[in-house]
């Protein structure tokens, strides 16, 4: 038996709990997500969160680990279903299949397992599946639910040939920045393709769960009385997407989005709500979750604005993951009569 000295610290909730309720908040945004884009979206949420548990169960085994205990505390289904909600959402299985074994794998097993890993396992899944596979993961669709395929037909569509080149469209930001190379202003570009209402309800081209913006923000305030999640990281986040996006804007407003487009388009909503809000990933201090997510909000800006890439969340967090360690070193409390670095206020206490 191994005995670890005090002092202990207890956590009312277990992993278990905690990610349940995640899982939870996330039903809706899910189920419209199912609605808007039909059977090729549940079978790519299916292979997706398939392909976390069995790479869970995988390294588990290879490690020694408690598989039993790790496919049951929920973690490995969380990321397979953030990963999912990230993905176009007629995208083919293997991509799924491969960013879900990419994500628990390497990102989350390499580096210790649960509660190690530096960077959010989706976020970085993701990033290599979007400069892997570029034409795959930037096929999107117009929320069509009176047109969608039937079960059967859409087997065909994620096991097989996947989406139709017809069908697919650009994003409004792929759109926005398309049309900025061609020097086409911002009143002409947007004409016909942004309305604040249907994007916030999700008539929108997106991944699979990213669109209904409103349904996001109800799942986030419900972790956020449930206290799984505080409000400064969503609060900076968003702060940080839409303080210089209204600068920018009001400077030239031809040239770049408002901070309401840019709150409605894109990831913006899941990210700030339950994915930069990882406890591993970002961090503990008060004021450290303020700068993180600022930085996660400015960051996704700036690459939105001026990036290769139309849409930049992804980047945006896993760049703010490496540096959450040294957030949280330079914003730790100070212990009573002790400055930051522990040395003794008291010069005496020191001899």
């Amino acid at each position: 038996m191994n005995a670890i000295s005090s002092p202990h610290a207890h956590g009312a909730r277990k992993v278990g709990r905690v990610m349940t309720l995640v899982m939870l908040a996330l039903v809706p945004a899910t189920l419209a997500g199912f609605w808007r884009f039909g059977w090729p979206a549940v079978y790519l949420w299916l292979v997706t969160l398939l392909s976390c548990l069995l790479a869970e169960a995988f390294s588990t085994r290879i490690r020694g680990i408690d598989t039993r205990r790790a496919l049951f505390d929920g973690s490995a289904v969380l990321t397979g279903w953030l990963l999912a909600l990230s993905l176009p959402p007629w995208a083919p299985w293997w991509i799924g299949a491969l960013g879900g074994a990419f994500a628990i794998i390497v990102t989350k097993h390499l580096f210790g397992g649960l509660g190690q890993n530096l960077f959010n396992p989706a976020m970085a899944a993701r990033v290599m599946l979007l400069i892997s596979f570029p034409v795959e993961m930037t096929q999107w669709l117009l929320p069509t639910p009176e047109t969608l395929p039937g079960a059967i037909e859409a087997l065909s569509i994620t096991f097989g040939a996947g989406v139709p080149d017809a069908m697919s469209s650009a994003s409004l930001l792929g759109h926005v920045k398309s049309e900025a190379t061609k020097g086409i202003l911002l009143g002409q570009s947007l004409t016909g393709h942004y309305s604040a209402a249907a994007f916030g309800l999700g008539d929108r081209q997106g991944s699979l769960g990213e669109t209904s913006a409103l349904l996001l923000l109800a799942g986030g305030v419900f972790l956020i009385f449930q206290r799984i999640i505080t409000a400064r990281i969503p609060l900076a986040f968003l702060a940080g997407v839409a303080a210089p996006a209204a600068l920018a804007s009001a400077i030239a407003p031809d040239l770049y989005l408002g901070p309401l487009t840019h709150l409605l388009s894109g990831g913006v909503m899941l990210a700030a709500f339950f994915i930069a809000t990882d406890y591993v990933t970002s961090p503990s201090t008060p004021l450290g979750q303020w700068i993180f997510g600022i930085g996660c909000g400015l960051l996704t800006w700036i690459i939105r604005t001026w990036g290769a890439y139309p849409e930049g969340i992804a980047f945006a967090v896993m760049l703010m993951n490496a540096t959450a360690p040294l957030i949280d070193q330079y914003t730790r409390p100070r212990i009573f009569g002790r400055s930051r670095d522990g040395r003794a206020l008291n010069p005496a206490e020191s001899r």
